[in-house]
């Protein structure tokens, strides 16, 4: 404290002279590297201040902390677009997936940069370099056993003629009984759902009956990686900074034992799954968001993997 009123006695004239900006930002030898990445806001609405103040604020303020102290500083994000909610909202405003993407993240753009929110790039996940890293993340998975296929009940519209991923099916929770659930969780008690133990299912493009129907998908083999995530975490838990809150959330999760998680959808707005036999599929919106740092950043650089796979700097 007592050097902190001595630096504000000095005034501005004792700080260091900023940094002159590089463009693009890379990690430096030698210096203090920092990677900062707000949650990607979905792309299907308008950006409320609470989006703004939950995840975009606190980063930005972050960032301009990180450049106040003369750290190396690279700050992204971009807009989430993949996914059955952007095709849902897509149908009720009568355009097309990309059509409402690209108006939104004009939106999104526009409001972040009213407020002078501090992005070194600003991007989206529908992208040509979405798709390469995202599909060759899938063949890396697939090369080295990671993948299950499996049959999954689904549900399927007969009058629409498609089978009905998670957010174009609405029924009664199994658990709670909320009239309003969706196919994939339900907002009122928390419970994740498989759509076909909804009660009174209905399509929500046309509000006819679905039927249960099979259906091939590619699952994430989660419990081989389970003895590996706990060594890791028990590692990272010693050293690291993680929240009461997040350890908690975490070991429950480990404790419950993982399971096998589809990463697949009967969707046509998504990337594309690069295999035989599911080339009608897309990836589901969860494993594909979240390469989404990754591609952002190699669109802002060809040299991204200087940041996402330099660990020693």
């Amino acid at each position: 404290i007592a050097a902190a009123v001595e630096l504000w006695a000095r005034g501005p004239a004792a700080l260091p002279p900023p940094p002159q900006p590089r463009t693009p930002v890379l990690p430096v030898e030698g210096e203090r590297n920092v990677l900062i990445t707000s949650a990607l806001p979905y792309v299907n609405n308008v950006p409320h201040l609470g989006n703004i103040i939950g995840c975009v604020l606190s980063a930005d303020t972050f960032a301009r902390y990180s450049r106040l102290r003369c750290w190396n500083t690279l700050f992204v994000c971009g807009t989430d677009e993949y996914g059955t909610a952007t095709e849902t909202r897509a149908l009720q405003e009568g355009l097309s997936p990309r059509q409402l993407c690209d108006r939104y993240h004009a939106l999104h753009a526009d409001i972040y940069t009213w407020f002078r929110i501090s992005f070194d790039h600003f991007g989206r996940t529908t992208t040509p370099q979405q798709t390469r890293i995202a599909q060759d993340i899938f063949q890396r998975l697939l090369a080295r056993g990671f993948l299950l296929q499996d049959t999954l009940e689904q549900l399927r519209c007969e009058t629409c003629g498609r089978y009905l991923a998670d957010r174009f099916v609405e029924g009664t929770c199994p658990f709670c009984g909320y009239a309003e659930a969706r196919g994939d969780q339900c907002d009122k008690c928390g419970k994740l759902i498989n759509a076909v133990e909804l009660k009174n299912p209905q399509c929500k493009l046309c509000r006819g009956t679905p039927v249960v129907m099979p259906t091939q998908h590619l699952f994430l083999d989660l419990p081989k990686l389970e003895g590996r995530l706990e060594a890791w975490l028990e590692r990272t838990w010693a050293t690291g900074d993680w929240t009461a809150n997040a350890r908690h959330i975490t070991r429950t999760w480990l404790r419950d034992g993982l399971k096998p998680r589809c990463i697949t959808r009967d969707l046509t707005w998504g990337t594309p799954v690069p295999l035989d036999g599911f080339r009608d599929k897309v990836f589901y919106v969860w494993f594909d968001a979240p390469i989404g740092y990754l591609s952002i950043t190699a669109n802002y650089t060809d040299q991204w993997e200087r940041w996402w796979k330099n660990p020693e700097q």
